[in-house]
């Protein structure tokens, strides 16, 4: 008959391969998913390249593109008065010099502000639940949820930049091209 020590060392080495084996599976999924943030992100850089090529130029009557929600949490660019999703969000677009803060929507444009005050007085980067206060709102999760996931945009678009995690401020090149424009 097998002793109480022996089974449970028996145990404790059947558990120790399946952490081995789960953490080397754990990798490879890592991996995998590194791989593809990587290929989702150049594929979104293409897009961008292709939608800038495909913009209307001055003399054209399109309008601008709407940035719509997809259910895998990325966004697409829709022609605005096409058949849109019915949750659609404001544009951002890329950053460039030259361009107005006026082709951000209003909520955009506030941020915009409200860190351009701070830079002009010197202050640092601006955490999400400051930056809801400014603007009076009530400081509750989704409200300031709301408010880190356009910042995050802005900073993805090149508008921002987050030196510290959840601190947001004018990226360089905004600060220098002064507001608005």
């Amino acid at each position: 008959m097998p002793s109480v020590v022996g089974l449970l060392e028996q145990r404790e080495c059947a558990a120790r391969r399946r952490v081995d084996e789960l953490r080397e599976e754990a990798d490879r999924i890592q991996a995998e998913l590194s791989m593809a943030e990587r290929d989702w992100s150049e594929w979104g850089i293409a897009c961008s390249r292709v939608g800038e090529v495909l913009a209307p130029g001055e003399g054209d009557v399109a309008g601008p593109d709407v940035a719509v929600d997809l259910p895998d949490g990325g966004e697409q660019s829709v022609p605005a008065g096409a058949s849109e999703p019915a949750k659609s969000k404001s544009v951002v677009p890329m950053w460039r010099a030259g361009l107005a803060w006026s082709a951000l929507s209003v909520d955009y444009q506030r941020i915009l502000r409200v860190l351009a005050d701070r830079h002009r007085l010197g202050q640092g980067p601006l955490p999400c639940q400051e930056m809801a206060v400014c603007f009076g709102l009530e400081v509750v999760p989704s409200m300031v949820e709301a408010l880190r996931s356009k910042a995050k945009r802005m900073v993805a678009r090149g508008w921002l930049v987050e030196s510290v995690p959840g601190r947001f401020s004018l990226s360089q090149a905004v600060a220098a091209q002064g507001e608005g424009l």
